[in-house]
This record gives structure tokens, C-alpha cells and sequence, in this order.
């Protein structure tokens, strides 16, 4: 399991911006959580699952263990949560039924 960030560099509110993934939506959960992100701030309905960071913070990030992704990374851990996520959600429907 890993944890990654990008280097889009998305210019917004002054700063600039790139995109933090993992391989699990629970390992992304407790990184962004010790990297100190809010849990509010995950977005799960964004083309893919994924906090949005600052640039320094990434450099932090990067510190703390998490790996520079290619695009491709980031498109196969942005998949892999999708199918978590449905998955779980798919689960938690069929307990109500």
C-alpha cells in the first residue's frame, strides 16, 4: 500500500495546488489525518477520490513517506478507490434490503 502525490500545480485562491491519492481510501484517510487534513476536505465525488493539497504541504507529505506519482499511478489508485468505494456502498445497500 502507498500514498501519492501528483505535481499538477493547479493555481487557486493565490496558491497552488496538486492532488493526494492512495491505494485504500482507509490508508488515504489516517495519512491525510496525521498530515493533518480535515476529513471534510476529501473529495469522493470528484472525477476521483482524492484530498486537494498545497504545494507545501506536499512537500510535507513527501517527507512523511508519500510517493511522487506519475499520472499513471494516480489514475490506477483514483480506479482502485472508485471500485472500493462502490463496493462498500454496494454492501451497505444490500444490508438494508
Amino acid at each position: 500500500m502507498a500514498v501519492y502525490v501528483d505535481n499538477v500545480r493547479i493555481p487557486w485562491r493565490g496558491r497552488k495546488w496538486c492532488h493526494l491519492v492512495a491505494d485504500s481510501t482507509d490508508e488515504l484517510h489516517d495519512f491525510a489525518r496525521i498530515l493533518g487534513l480535515k476529513r471534510a476536505w476529501f473529495q469522493p465525488n470528484a472525477s476521483y477520490p482524492h484530498y486537494d493539497i498545497t504545494i507545501e504541504t506536499r512537500e510535507i507529505a513527501l517527507r512523511m513517506g508519500a510517493i511522487e506519482g506519475s499520472r499513471k499511478e494516480i489514475i490506477r489508485c483514483a480506479r482502485k478507490m472508485k471500485e472500493e468505494m462502490c463496493g462498500v456502498h454496494v454492501q451497505q445497500l444490500s444490508l438494508l434490503l
